[in-house]
C-alpha cells in the first residue's frame, strides 16, 4: 500500500455524501485533517473552496502528495473514492473485470441511488410547500432502488463481492432508510448488509467522526 506521509486535507460537512470520504479515510487508515464546510452558513460558496470544488458542493480533498509528487485536488465524491482507491490500493479491485462491477454501482449510487433519496427527503420533509405528486414520485423511486440493492445483495456480503468503494457510497443514504418507507424485513439482503456494514470498525468511525 502507497504510504501517506503528509494529511490529506478533506473539505466536507457530515451529510451522506461527506461520509462517503470520512469512511474510506478511515477504512484506510491513512492520516488526514478535516476542514468543516458548513453548507448550513452556505460556505460552500466561499472563493477559497470554489477553487478546489468548482460546482460549490461538499466534498473535495487536496492531497499534497499527489502524482509525481505534486498537490493535487479533487472535487466529487464518486472522483475521489476512486481517486483513493487507485492510489492506495484498496478497496477498488486490479482485475479489469472486478472494477467494471465496482463501477457500475458506484455510478448507480452517484447518478440514482444518492440523487433520487435526496430528492425524496426534500420534498417529503423540507419542502416549504408540500406536493403530493412530487413526495409521491421520488418515494416510490427510492423504495424502487432499494429493492435493487436488496437484489444485488442476495448471496453477496457486499454490493459488487468484496468490499469496496461502492459500499462506502452507499452506506450513508442507506441509512435514512426510514425516511423513505423501508422496512426491513422487507429487503432481508439489504438489511444484512446494512448491519454488517455499521459493524465495521472504520465505517463506523467514518460516520461518527465529523460533528456539528
Amino acid at each position: 500500500m502507497t504510504k501517506q506521509t503528509q494529511p490529506i486535507e478533506l473539505h466536507s460537512f457530515p451529510t451522506p455524501n461527506g461520509q462517503k470520504i470520512t469512511i474510506m479515510l478511515e477504512e484506510l487508515g491513512v492520516p488526514y485533517t478535516h476542514h468543516l464546510v458548513h453548507i448550513g452558513k452556505d460556505e460552500q460558496f466561499a472563493p477559497d473552496f470554489l477553487k478546489i470544488s468548482p460546482n460549490n458542493k461538499i466534498p473535495a480533498i487536496v492531497d499534497p502528495e499527489g502524482p509525481g509528487g505534486e498537490a493535487i485536488s479533487v472535487f466529487e465524491s464518486g472522483a475521489i473514492l476512486k481517486y483513493l482507491g487507485l492510489k492506495f490500493g484498496q478497496f477498488y479491485p486490479a482485475d479489469p473485470r472486478a472494477q467494471v462491477k465496482v463501477d457500475e454501482w458506484l455510478f448507480w449510487q452517484v447518478g440514482g441511488f444518492g440523487p433520487m433519496l435526496g430528492q425524496a427527503n426534500h420534498f417529503a420533509r423540507f419542502a416549504k410547500e408540500k406536493v403530493p405528486y412530487a413526495i409521491k414520485r421520488y418515494i416510490d423511486e427510492s423504495q424502487r432502488l432499494f429493492g435493487v440493492l436488496n437484489r444485488q445483495l442476495e448471496g453477496r456480503d457486499y454490493i459488487a463481492g468484496e468490499v469496496s468503494i461502492a459500499d462506502f457510497a452507499c452506506i450513508g443514504w442507506a441509512n435514512y432508510y426510514e425516511t423513505y418507507e423501508i422496512k426491513l424485513e422487507e429487503f432481508p439482503h439489504f438489511a444484512a448488509w446494512l448491519k454488517r456494514m455499521n459493524e465495521r470498525p472504520g465505517t463506523k468511525r467514518g460516520i461518527e467522526v465529523i460533528k456539528v
